[in-house]
């Protein structure tokens, strides 16, 4: 039996996937610690590990701060991130001298988790509770320009917070380098294969075990008139104008109305309710979509994979740059629609697509069969179990990663070329034109030039395969 180490950040969204899986192990005779926060106890304490708050050694935020926590700020969420790993430096030194985990089992921007697995030289398994992003499946990400921005003008922060690190004996290269997926590190993705982004891009490092739930419920949509669930998840959900367009949206259909909101919003801020629209601050999610017909929602892959695994197809209306990731995808898989339009008319018009054409109902119920064919939490807790593990064979990312080279000297060449013929024959007044035109061109030419060299290896790697 082993010793396992859980560690997560203080977030609903990236605790609730890993809570099943250390139930599982813990029911297979493995010691499990979970290193949480207080808000998260009760849950963790159901699973039967061994809860130990972190609470004391969070970061006092400023109101600034705290706000651009709750809009998710990937600078903020960097940045406290790394303060957080170096108030909890000692503490974890100790711990890790006393527990001896056999493996640790972190999320993947815990950074306290994963930067004291490397430290201590102990087996680590990520727990990846978005799709699994490398160079390939991030180009599903679309950044908005805030998001852009925020990434560009705080890059000096996080620099500055990353050399304090290094003092500390955590050796990272970038920040990227602490949360991107690469080949080598086991992890575990709470999805299928088939819903995964460019899945063949990973190595057998990758464990796709499908959602990661408690329910044992099965789909059940029978009942009176449809049931419409609408939730924006736990983070991003004060968002009092919304719930109140949705139902002037659907307060004339012949329909039941759920709407979960969460704590902060005040209930009797959306007024007199209709007879058929219902308001919670929570409620047991996975019950719900089990009998729901349509889900509109933010995105959060939780959400979104919880909905599938119900065969409950979606109203999608991301917040974030991941969120859009997943909200591609389903569509892509044809389980939803874009709420393009959040007017009154444009939420009523998406709800009545999904719910008169079958062929999202028949697409969500084909990804609820996919996801539950996975190895579940039972296949993760095995898999944590074996870790370290040996990914053998061919390495689509490698390949890719050479190929990527071989065009970048062949594009630069031939700029090199082209600079230097028009300085010759036309004017060198004009050679920055150049330059910029192809800085400019060198991304989308970049990305195009990369999907059809994946394809290429992808097809010689099914060749090798068939053979």
């Amino acid at each position: 039996m082993k010793r396992v180490a859980f560690f997560c950040i203080p977030a609903h969204g990236h605790t609730n996937p890993m809570l099943p899986v250390a139930a599982k192990l813990v029911s297979r005779g493995n010691t499990v610690r979970f290193y949480s926060f207080n808000e998260f106890k009760s849950k963790i304490d159901a699973t039967g590990a061994e809860f130990i708050s972190c609470d004391s050694y969070l970061p006092k935020l400023t109101k600034r701060e705290e706000a651009e926590l709750k809009n998710v700020s990937v600078t903020e969420m960097t940045i406290q991130g790394i303060r957080t790993t170096l108030a909890m430096d000692m503490f974890l030194h100790n711990e890790f001298l006393s527990f001896k985990p056999d493996v640790v089992y972190t999320d993947s921007i815990c950074f306290w988790g994963k930067l004291n697995a490397l430290k201590h030289g102990v087996p680590m398994v990520v727990s990846t509770s978005t799709f699994a992003f490398n160079q390939m499946s991030s180009q599903y990400m679309k950044n908005s320009l805030k998001e852009l921005a925020d990434m560009i003008f705080g890059l000096p922060k996080i620099s500055k917070e990353l050399k304090k690190l290094k003092l500390y004996g955590y050796h990272v290269r970038s920040a990227l380098s602490l949360v991107q997926s690469d080949n080598n590190t086991d992890s575990i993705v709470y999805t299928s294969r088939h819903f995964q982004p460019y899945a063949q891009s990973f190595s057998k490092h990758y464990a796709f075990v499908g959602p990661s739930v408690f329910s044992k419920n099965e789909p059940d949509k029978e009942k009176k008139r449809p049931l419409i669930y609408i939730s924006l998840g736990t983070v991003i959900n004060n968002r009092p104008d919304f719930y109140s367009r949705c139902i002037e949206a659907l307060k004339d259909q012949n329909a039941d109305i759920i709407i979960s909101c969460g704590n902060v919003i005040d209930r009797e801020a959306l007024g007199v309710l209709p007879g058929n629209v219902q308001v919670y601050p929570y409620v047991d999610q996975l019950d719900i979509l089990s009998k729901a017909d349509v889900f509109i929602t933010h995105c959060g892959m939780n959400s979104v994979s919880e909905s599938l695994y119900m065969a409950t197809p979606l109203v999608l209306y991301p917040q974030t740059s991941e969120q859009r990731a997943v909200a591609r995808r389903t569509i892509e898989i044809g389980a939803g629609i874009m709420l393009t339009d959040d007017s009154v008319k444009g939420i009523r018009a998406a709800v009545q697509e999904v719910l008169n054409n079958n062929a999202y109902s028949i697409a969500a119920k084909d990804c609820s069969k996919d996801f539950r064919s996975c190895i579940g939490t039972e296949g993760a807790a095995k898999f944590i179990e074996k870790a370290p593990h040996v990914s053998e064979g061919f390495d689509v990312l490698s390949e890719l990663n050479k190929a990527n080279v071989r065009f970048q000297i062949v594009y630069l060449s031939i700029i090199i070329i082209a600079i230097a013929l028009i300085a010759i024959f036309i004017s060198r007044k004009y050679v920055w034109i150049v330059g910029v035109a192809a800085g400019i061109m060198s991304v989308p030419i970049g990305r195009s030039v990369q999907k059809k060299q994946y394809t290429s290896i992808i097809k010689k790697l099914t060749k090798r395969i068939d053979t």
